[in-house]
């Protein structure tokens, strides 16, 4: 007959220490008796034990960030490193964490640690959030006995490639921003403002300007058709969110097409090719075999061009091809970073190699995002000066023509 495996649960408990003093906190077990057990052998006399109650809103809090992951890969690393066990350190960090459903993770990683399984063993059972390079390189340095070293490699990573996501996303959002305040201010003045000026104006019984018509059908229009124009925008953006997650082919021409945007197709294209050489010099560097660590680099650039260039390229080093003449036949890479992957291959240091061409563009990234963000403040500024000025003059001239005529 089978038996149903019970399932860790996060206990609140309160005790008292040798001296008397009360103490509390909270643990991942399965039964409160083995939470009792674990407090006695640390000294402490169990008061009470009881399963956390679980909130009545927003149940097990904030989502787990890619951020979250590359804190918590840097304060292991930073542990380990100053010689911290594997489970007092996820005891120190879980107990510093604000994030609930973060700690109740690491806890449970800690507990399976505790159990007997590796440390690989434990983080796959979390495949969104330690996705398949984060473990292989695990259960690499596991293997060779340097899960320090390369735990600081792979928080090196992930800080990186956060701060590339970080600054593009404040040179792409900033603008967005102003851009969609722009359209609520218009959109206020259109349905709202521009009708006042339209009763004052019939009053008058004068003929009005042609701009001024103009601006006044496009408030007729925006009052009989602004919620089925926000229906239908809000609706085509959830299509195309909705079409690129079940769709690789369009997804692929999505990415594709994103390349090609002038100066921001540029910095993504700089933003993957930094990703593709940092994955791949983390993971070869780590001993993973090549053709092991492109498979890996295939779903890690952030852009479907680079992950199915790095397939294609696998499937040519997996036949004898040298990398760079792989990496030459995709037509994506820069004639640098292939100059650059053909002297690592000949000096057999091709993670060293691959290591400087991605810190260049991680510092190319950096500086052209810092360009266009001062670019586009004055464009942002004209832009908006343009739609709000447009309709202050449209509502102002008639009455600087009736002004003219009296």
């Amino acid at each position: 007959m089978a038996t149903t495996q019970i399932q860790p649960t996060v206990f609140l408990w309160q005790g008292r220490d040798k001296r008397g003093t009360k103490l509390k906190g909270q643990q991942i077990a399965t039964t409160p008796n083995l939470v009792r057990a674990e407090l006695r052998r640390q000294g402490i006399n169990p008061i009470s034990v009881k399963k956390k109650p679980k909130p009545l809103f927003g149940g097990a809090g904030s989502r787990i960030s890619s951020k979250d992951i590359a804190v918590f890969s840097r304060q292991l690393a930073t542990m380990l490193k100053s010689g911290v066990p594997l489970v007092t350190a996820f005891q120190i960090i879980a107990g510093g964490l604000k994030n609930p459903r973060m700690r109740t993770m690491v806890d449970k990683i800690r507990a399976e640690v505790e159990s007997g399984s590796s440390l690989y063993e434990a983080l796959q059972q979390y495949p969104v959030q330690f996705d398949e390079l984060y473990t292989n390189l695990i259960k690499a340095g596991e293997s060779a006995g340097v899960l320090d070293t390369i735990l600081d490699d792979i928080a090196t990573h992930k800080e990186r490639i956060e701060s590339i996501k970080g600054k593009i996303k404040k040179a792409l959002y900033y603008p967005a921003a102003v851009i969609a305040v722009a359209i609520i201010v218009s959109s206020i003045l259109l349905i709202y403002v521009i009708p006042q000026f339209e009763g004052i104006f019939q009053s008058f019984g004068a003929d009005l300007p042609a701009f001024t018509k103009m601006v006044v059908g496009a408030s007729h229009f925006m009052k009989s058709n602004g919620l089925w124009l926000l229906i239908g925008v809000a609706g085509a953006i959830t299509g195309l969110i909705m079409a690129k997650k079940r769709s690789n082919k369009f997804a692929h021409w999505i990415d594709r097409t994103s390349l090609k945007i002038p100066i921001i197709g540029g910095i993504l294209e700089q933003a993957a090719i930094a990703r593709f050489c940092r994955t791949l010099a983390i993971t070869f560097a780590a001993g993973v075999p090549l053709v092991d660590a492109l498979k890996i680099v295939s779903g890690a650039t952030g852009n479907r061009v680079f992950d199915l260039a790095a397939a294609n390229i696998r499937e040519n080093v997996a036949v004898g091809h040298q990398l760079q003449m792989a990496m030459q036949q995709v037509g994506v890479f820069p004639t640098m970073v292939i100059q650059m992957a053909a002297i690592g291959e000949e000096a057999g240091s091709l993670d060293e190699m691959l290591i400087k061409v991605a810190e260049a563009y991680e510092e190319e990234v950096s500086n052209a995002v810092d360009a266009l963000s001062s670019l586009l403040e004055p464009v942002i500024i004209v832009f908006i000066g343009v739609i709000v000025g447009t309709m202050v003059i449209a509502m102002y001239l008639p009455i600087f023509k009736m002004a003219a005529v009296i």
